[in-house]
């Protein structure tokens, strides 16, 4: 029943990450590691399947092997991450939304340079 249990949010984990891809608010790294961790204990098969998938996969290694992300990921992801908090916040009227969208940008922004490693090489 808890295999079952992980692999249906691991399912869901990956939707969502997929979508993230299109969707500038969505996350998709938080999710894709849900997803893998979701799928190493419910499913090898699944896990398999994610960590070898030719779009993620080699991240997905190299967070989970302890490498980090790629600086250039790292880059890309927070100008885009405050991109898209910045427009969101220009476009709603609340300043307690503006203030939650702030929160939230500094928050991944302080994981992603504290917490996760970087790759330096590639």
């Amino acid at each position: 029943m808890m295999k079952l249990a992980l692999n249906l949010i691991g399912g869901i984990a990956v939707v969502l990450a997929i979508l993230g891809v299109f969707l500038p608010l969505l996350p998709t790294t938080p999710f894709l590691l849900l997803a893998s961790a979701c799928f190493a204990r419910g499913s090898t098969r699944l896990h398999a399947w994610l960590i070898n998938n030719r779009v993620f996969g080699a991240y997905l290694r190299d967070v989970e092997q302890g490498r980090g992300i790629p600086l250039r990921g790292k880059v890309v992801a927070l100008a885009m991450l405050w991109a898209s908090i910045g427009y969101s916040a220009f476009a709603v009227g609340s300043m307690a939304l503006v203030a939650l969208l702030i929160s939230i940008a500094a928050g991944v922004t302080i994981y992603l340079c504290a917490f996760v490693p970087t790759l330096r090489t590639r």
